[in-house]
């Protein structure tokens, strides 16, 4: 019997993407890594920080492969909308995680730097997501149904993929 192909597409959130300020690495990191574990990239889009946008391509990739994985707009600048997008897309409440408060409040704590209300922004989570690990700025990206939401800065990007989402896609 053939083994059926796991597949995946890539959403890359982010206006700086598309003006040509930030130049995007994050693709060809997830690429090489579904290449190895055997997951087939099919789909790359990148959109604008628009909320009608982001649902709807949310919707349509969610519907189409087994994962997609989201990079950029969880960090702590007004623009940064995936979260409240993604909860949006599948008829989700976005509330403050307890956990990721937690781990925002200790990072911040070490760091000698005020938590305050922008960076507290990286803590709400829609309802019942699974928290993805961030060992590097400790503000977690989450997975909702197949969508696995990450930073868009690409060490921090990274260091999620590695240690907590290939771990579970591998198994």
């Amino acid at each position: 019997m053939k083994k059926k192909k796991i597949t995946a597409s890539v959403l890359v959130i982010g206006n700086e993407i598309l003006s040509g300020k930030t130049q995007d690495i994050n693709i060809n990191f997830i690429a090489n890594r579904c290449s190895k574990i055997g997951h087939f990239l099919q789909e790359v889009r990148i959109v604008r920080d628009n909320k009608k946008q982001i649902i709807n391509t949310i919707r349509e990739l969610s519907k189409k492969y087994n994962n997609v994985f989201t990079t950029g707009g969880i960090g702590p600048t007004h623009d940064d909308i995936t979260a409240e997008c993604i909860a949006k897309a599948f008829d989700k409440k976005l509330e403050l995680n307890k956990i990721a408060h937690k781990l925002l409040i200790n990072h911040y704590k070490k760091s000698n730097i005020e938590l305050n209300e922008s960076r507290l922004k990286m803590a709400f989570i829609p309802i019942n997501a699974q928290l993805i690990k961030n060992s590097v700025s400790a503000a977690p990206g989450f997975k909702i149904k197949n969508v696995w939401v990450m930073a868009g800065v690409p060490k921090i990007m990274q260091a999620m993929f590695l240690e907590d989402i290939e771990p579970k896609l591998v198994k």
